[in-house]
């Protein structure tokens, strides 16, 4: 299965729909949208992973760097996983809390609660 990233502007948050795998082949396209936000002057930055079915240690390392460049520029990234991730695990939610590097992120259950700046993150 391939990768497919769609962007759209939400306020002033740059939201980026990712669906697909995120491993080592796809994971260079997800950090380039990502530094293209960045570079646009998008410092706050929502990455959808609700439709990600397979995340490799190469794409959370994508996530990773993500958060570094945002907080780099004084900016925010938040993380939708699927609300049902909370019960019986998303992929990508899986794989980072299995990482240990899930509290690292504000993960959100959908867009409209992501791009609420009065929304709390899910807890880890």
């Amino acid at each position: 299965m391939t990768l497919k990233v769609t962007g759209a502007e939400h306020g002033s948050w740059a939201v980026l729909h990712i669906s697909g795998e995120l491993d080592l082949v796809t994971s260079p396209a997800v950090r380039q949208h990502v530094h293209n936000a960045v570079a646009d002057g998008r410092h706050r930055v929502v990455l959808d992973l609700s439709d990600v079915l397979f995340c490799d240690s190469s794409g959370v390392g994508v996530l990773i760097a993500a958060r570094r460049l945002m907080r780099s520029c004084q900016g925010s990234l938040r993380l939708i996983l699927p609300a049902r991730g909370a019960i019986d695990g998303s992929h990508v939610n899986r794989v980072l809390a299995a990482l240990g590097v899930r509290r690292l992120f504000e993960v959100f259950p959908d867009v409209d609660t992501a791009v609420d700046d009065t929304a709390q993150s899910l807890s880890a």
